[in-house]
């Protein structure tokens, strides 16, 4: 259980973290679209900085969203299934889809991301943004954090079957509510 509730705590807190970067996105698109027409001024730095701030919104907040069952599923039978059956196939799709796939998405990441650090890559644009390499290092980041979000949902999988769960608290401590607060509560 401390290991679900560890990750579940990183990914809400890095969740959180990353959710700011929206707001960056959509301030530095917006000064983008008014300095270019209404001053007639460009910088590509400034263009890119929008779309790697978009960028990590989503391969940083991946684990929150799994976390918080906001990933898209086909939902022929999941919801109105028993804690149960729900647990059977979390635990099904985390072994068999997700992990294998971060894990390809990861194997295959590592060299290209290797190689970007190795040439100190910057942008492909004249003044654009340097370092392109941490923003390809990302990619790893987000197999990562989704992974070890998948590593917990089985957990809780496991821990639901064998009766030792506690779905609401888990999500709850996660978001740092209070036991007492029932969940939606203002």
């Amino acid at each position: 259980m401390g290991f679900v509730h560890a990750v579940d705590r990183l990914n809400e807190a890095v969740g959180r973290a990353a959710a700011w970067l929206t707001l960056v996105t959509v301030i530095v698109c917006a000064v983008v679209v008014v300095l270019r027409y209404a001053f007639s001024i460009g910088f590509v730095w400034m263009q890119e900085l929008y779309v790697w701030a978009y960028a990590c919104v989503f391969m940083l907040g991946a684990g929150y969203t799994l976390l918080h069952e906001g990933h898209v599923r086909v939902d022929i039978f999941y919801a109105e299934a028993s804690a149960r059956t729900r647990a059977i196939v979390n635990l099904f799709g985390a072994f068999v889809f997700l992990l294998p796939w971060l894990a390809l998405t990861a194997w295959t990441s590592i060299p290209y991301v290797r190689a970007s650090w190795r040439l100190g890559e910057g942008s492909a644009q004249s003044f654009g943004m340097p370092a392109v390499y941490l923003l390809k290092s990302v990619l790893l980041v987000f197999c990562l954090l989704l992974g070890l979000q998948g590593l917990a949902l089985a957990g809780r999988s496991i821990l639901t079957l064998t009766g030792r769960d506690e779905p609401d608290v888990v999500l709850s401590e996660a978001a740092g509510e209070d036991e007492s607060t029932p969940t939606g509560a203002i």
